[in-house]
C-alpha cells in the first residue's frame, strides 16, 4: 500500500495490511465463526479499547550491523510474525471478525465472515525514536506518555460494526522493535489477551528461523491444552436475567433503541504525563508481607491475607496517596480491582475460556488511615492491605455475582469517577498472566511490557518481572512532579 508518514511523531507507516486465517483451513477450525456475548461481555460493550506494548531487542547490539539487521527483520522476522498470526487466527476466528448489532438481533454478536474478507489489521511502521530509552525500565529516563501513542494502532470502529483486535509492529533504527496491541474489552479480558499472545508466540517459535516457514504455509501447529481457547457460552448460568437487564440499559443509554457500537470517548491525557516502571523483588514483597503480619500478629480479631497482590497494591496506593497530596482528614479514595472468576463459577470455567469473566471490587476509604507517620509506614500499609484483603474475602464469601445488577451502571462515563471521591485507584494486568515469561516469539523475552491505556484510565499496571525471579513490575502514568515524588517514597519505604 502507499506509504504514509506521521511527521509529528517520527513514526513512518510502511504498510497497513490485513491478516486473515488460512482460507483453505478455516472451514476445518474448531473455533466458531459466530459468537454470542455473555452478560460478562455485555458489561464492556462500549468501554474504550485497551492498548499494550511489547518491546523486543534484535539479535545483536552491534551498531555497525544495524542496517543489515533491519533488512533481516523485514525479510525474515516480519514475515514470520505475519504468517504465525494467520495460523494462530485459525484457533481464534472471532478475533478476525467484527462486532455488530443488527436490527434483527436482540443482542450484539461477533461474526467472522470469510467472504467479507474479515481479518485483523496489522500496521507496519518505522520509528526514529531511541529504542533503548523507550524500552528502559529506569524511571529516571523520563518517557512522556505521548511518545507511546504512535506505537499502538486504532481499532476500526463505527456505529454499525467494530473490530476486536488491531496490531502494529514498529522497528527502531537502533536495533529493536515493538508490538502494539489494541483490543476490545467486549470479548477480551486480560486472561484472554495473554492466552492469545502466548498462542501466537508459541506458533511463531514453532516455525523456526530463516525462510523455511514458507514450506509450512498450510500446516497449522496444534496448541497445547493450556492455550486452546474454550468458547462454549452455554455453561454460563444467568438465573438473575443479567443479560436482558444489561441489553435494556444499553438500548436506553443516550436515546431510545440506541444500538451504536462506538466506544466511550477517552479521557484527555495531560501534556505533562510521564510513564514510570517500578520493581518489587521477591525479597521486597516478603518484607512488606512480614510488616503487615507483624502489625496484626497480636490482634486475634483481624486476619489479613497478605498475598503478593494485596501487599503490592496496598504499597503502591499508599505511596500514591502521599505523592498526590491526598492527606486531608476528609479525603476519600475509591480502591478498585478485578477478580478472575472462571474457577469460582458453578460450574467452573476452564482457564482458557475465551471472553470476559471478571468481577470487580470497589471500596471507598478515607486516606487518614493510610498516612499515619510511623516506622516504614507500617500501620498505613497494614490498613491498605486489610482493605484489599477484606474486599477479596467479601467476594468469596458473598458470591462473585452479588450486586451484578449494578455492574453496567459503574462503567458508564457518568460513574467512572464519583464526585464524592478525590481519586480512583484501579488495577490493570496481573503478575499471574506471564506477559514476560509467555511472549517469547523466538527472539527472547520482551525487554519491556507496558499498558499504554493507563494514560486515560489512570490505572496501575501489574505484571511479572522480566528476570523471572518472582518479583512484580508496576507501571504508572502520572504528572512529572507526582512521578518524582512517588519514586522517592517508593524507594524510601523499602529501605
Amino acid at each position: 500500500m502507499e506509504r504514509q508518514k506521521n511527521t509529528n511523531s517520527g513514526v513512518k507507516i510502511i504498510e497497513v495490511c490485513k491478516v486473515a486465517p488460512p482460507p483453505i483451513l478455516s472451514s476445518e477450525s474448531d473455533s466458531p465463526k459466530s459468537l454470542p456475548l455473555s452478560f460478562f461481555d455485555l458489561r464492556w460493550l462500549k468501554y474504550p479499547p485497551i492498548q499494550s506494548l511489547l518491546f523486543y531487542e534484535l539479535p545483536t547490539l552491534d551498531a555497525k550491523t544495524t542496517p543489515s539487521l533491519l533488512s533481516s527483520f523485514h525479510s525474515d522476522i516480519l514475515p514470520r510474525l505475519k504468517h504465525s498470526l494467520s495460523l494462530t487466527l485459525h484457533h481464534y476466528l472471532p478475533l478476525a471478525g467484527n462486532l455488530t448489532w443488527p436490527e434483527s438481533s436482540d443482542k450484539p454478536v461477533i461474526n467472522y465472515v470469510e467472504s467479507d474478507c474479515d481479518a485483523v489489521t496489522l500496521v507496519v511502521a518505522e520509528s526514529d525514536a531511541d529504542f533503548y530509552r523507550l524500552s528502559g525500565t529506569n524511571y529516571e529516563d523520563v518517557i512522556k506518555s505521548a511518545e507511546y501513542h504512535p506505537l499502538v494502532p486504532d481499532l476500526i470502529m463505527s456505529r454499525e460494526r467494530t473490530g476486536l483486535l488491531a496490531l502494529q509492529v514498529t522497528t527502531f533504527r537502533d536495533g529493536g522493535f515493538s508490538i502494539g496491541i489494541t483490543t476490545h474489552h467486549v470479548v477480551l479480558d486480560g486472561s484472554t489477551v495473554i492466552t492469545f499472545l502466548k498462542s501466537w508466540a508459541h506458533t511463531c517459535r514453532s516455525l523456526g528461523s530463516g525462510q523455511s516457514y514458507y514450506n509450512y504455509s498450510l500446516v497449522v501447529p496444534d496448541l497445547p491444552l493450556e492455550l486452546k481457547p474454550f468458547y462454549d457460552r452455554s455453561v454460563i448460568k444467568d438465573p438473575a436475567g443479567l443479560e436482558n437487564l444489561y441489553l435494556k440499559q444499553w438500548l436506553d443509554l443516550d436515546g431510545r433503541s440506541n444500538r451504536s457500537l462506538v466506544c466511550f470517548e477517552l479521557k484527555q491525557v495531560f501534556p505533562d504525563s510521564v510513564r514510570g516502571v517500578f520493581h518489587l523483588t521477591r525479597a521486597d514483597i516478603q518484607k512488606l508481607r512480614q510488616s503487615v503480619n507483624q502489625y496484626y500478629s497480636g490482634d486475634d480479631g483481624d486476619h489479613v491475607h497478605a498475598s503478593t497482590f494485596s501487599v503490592t497494591y496496598a504499597y503502591v496506593v499508599l505511596c500514591l496517596v502521599k505523592a498526590e497530596g491526598l492527606t486531608k482528614n476528609d479525603d476519600e479514595i475509591l480502591v478498585v480491582f478485578g477478580m478472575d472468576c472462571r474457577s469460582r463459577l458453578d460450574p467452573p470455567l476452564p482457564n482458557t475460556y475465551f471472553g470476559n469473566c471478571l468481577v470487580g471490587c470497589r471500596v471507598v476509604t478515607k486516606t487518614k488511615s493510610l498516612v499515619v507517620d510511623d516506622d516504614n509506614c507500617r500501620s498505613g500499609l497494614a490498613a491498605a492491605t486489610k482493605i484489599i484483603s477484606d474486599g477479596i474475602k467479601n467476594l468469596e464469601t458473598n458470591g462473585v455475582l452479588k450486586g451484578a445488577e449494578k455492574w453496567l451502571a459503574i462503567v458508564t462515563p457518568s460513574n467512572f469517577h464519583p464526585a464524592s471521591v478525590a481519586r480512583i485507584y484501579s488495577i490493570s494486568g496481573s503478575p499471574r498472566f506471564g506477559f514476560y515469561s509467555g511472549t517469547d516469539f523466538g527472539w527472547g523475552r520482551p525487554r519491556k511490557f507496558d499498558i499504554v491505556s493507563l494514560d486515560w484510565s489512570g490505572s496501575i499496571s501489574l505484571s511479572d518481572s522480566r528476570d523471572g525471579n518472582g518479583g512484580v513490575e508496576i507501571g504508572l502514568a502520572l504528572s512529572k512532579q507526582h512521578m518524582e515524588t512517588f519514586a522517592s517514597l517508593f524507594a524510601q519505604g523499602l529501605e
